[in-house]
This record gives C-alpha cells, sequence and structure tokens, in this order.
C-alpha cells in the first residue's frame, strides 16, 4: 500500500470522493512509473495543489493526469518527456521557477518545460507571438506534449459552461497552435500511429467551433 505525505494523503482522499476515475487513474500512474515520474507527479501535486483551470471546474491535476495518459496511449514511456508532461505547466501557472525544475529534474527536464512556458511578464501580444516562436522551434519531445496538451484542452472546452464566445477564441487559438506543430506530427505520424486517431478526434471537436480540419 503507498503511503502518501499529509498533503498528498488530504488531496487524494478529495479527489477520491469527488472523482473516483481520477483517484484511480492517479494511483495506478504513480504505482507503475519510474521514481523520478513519481517525482515530478507529486512535485506538481503540491504545486498545483486546489488549483483549477481556466474554466473553474477542472482541477490541474486532472488536465495533467489526461496529458499523461495520452502521451502513453501514444507509446511514449521516455521519463524525460512523462515527468516535463506532469512539470510543464508549473513555471506558468505557480511560483515555480526554471533554475528549480532545473536543480530537481535536470536541464533536459527543465528545457522541456521552459519550451512550454509562456512568459507572463510580457504583454500579451508580445508573449503569444513569443509563445508560437518557441513552439516552432521546440524540440519534437517538447511538440508531442503540447500535443497532448492541445488535445486534452479540447476536451475541456467542450465540456466547459464557459461562454460561447470564449470557447470559440480558445479553440481558434488553439488549433493556431496545433498547425505550428503539424508538419511534426506528420514526419512522426508512421512511429506513433495513434497520431492520426487523435487527429480525428480533435477535428470532431473543432468542427463545432467552425475550425479547417488539420490534415497529417
Amino acid at each position: 500500500m503507498m503511503i502518501l505525505p499529509n498533503y498528498e494523503a488530504f488531496y487524494f482522499k478529495k479527489l477520491k470522493i469527488e472523482n473516483s476515475t481520477y483517484y484511480s487513474n492517479l494511483l495506478k500512474i504513480l504505482e507503475n512509473s519510474p521514481e523520478i515520474i513519481v517525482k515530478a507527479q507529486k512535485f506538481a501535486l503540491e504545486k498545483h495543489r486546489n488549483q483549477k483551470r481556466k474554466d473553474g471546474v477542472v482541477l490541474f491535476i486532472e488536465h495533467l493526469v489526461e496529458v499523461v495518459n495520452r502521451l502513453k496511449n501514444l507509446g511514449i514511456f521516455n521519463p524525460n518527456v512523462l515527468c516535463a508532461a506532469w512539470l510543464h505547466d508549473t513555471i506558468e501557472h505557480t511560483d515555480t521557477t526554471f533554475d528549480e525544475i532545473n536543480e530537481i529534474f535536470g536541464n533536459t527536464i527543465a528545457v522541456l518545460v521552459l519550451s512550454l512556458t509562456k512568459d507572463m511578464n510580457l504583454p500579451k501580444k508580445e508573449r503569444e507571438l513569443q509563445y508560437v516562436k518557441q513552439l516552432r522551434e521546440a524540440s519534437w519531445e517538447a511538440k508531442i506534449i503540447k500535443f497532448c496538451d492541445i488535445s486534452t484542452n479540447l476536451k475541456d472546452i467542450s465540456n466547459s459552461p464557459m461562454s460561447k464566445n470564449k470557447k470559440n477564441k480558445n479553440v481558434k487559438k488553439l488549433f493556431h497552435y496545433l498547425r505550428i506543430i503539424k508538419k511534426d506530427l506528420a514526419e512522426n505520424n508512421s512511429s506513433y500511429l495513434k497520431i492520426q486517431e487523435f487527429i480525428e478526434g480533435i477535428n470532431v471537436i473543432g468542427a463545432k467551433y467552425r475550425q479547417k480540419p488539420i490534415f497529417i
């Protein structure tokens, strides 16, 4: 039986009551992961404790579970990639710094996380331009994490109580990011056959918001 620190035990109990599926998935991931991935998961759990996504409904940890599960469904089990997936929102949405991740998890993981992080100190327009540039120049490992992040975000938006106008704006932005990494997805499609399956699901959601389908 896995023994959790007090804060984790409290959070897991809360999650078990509110959403048994995510609770089960979290325990399964913890029990079957290398030590460094468990460390990243626990780090993310603490940093995002009590945080919810923009819709005010989805817990951050639920989002991270979905991203990691999508990567595994694609057949990606590289510890650096899975660690970065757990940590990809920590710099942007918590008080975590690049140096902190670099010290605890190493430079490879820290750089992956940074490449997926928007610079919140920049004005909004400049921030988006910088982020698009980062995505274009990012490694394949960072792009496949972003792909799974986009897929998860689209599912969350589709089920979100946010206004139709806000949904349309968010979906449009996510499809813009997806088109930036589309070439890399196409180049790796034969190695990760479920990419096409994920794209089909993404296009189903996109059609509801008048987005042109993505083809790879």
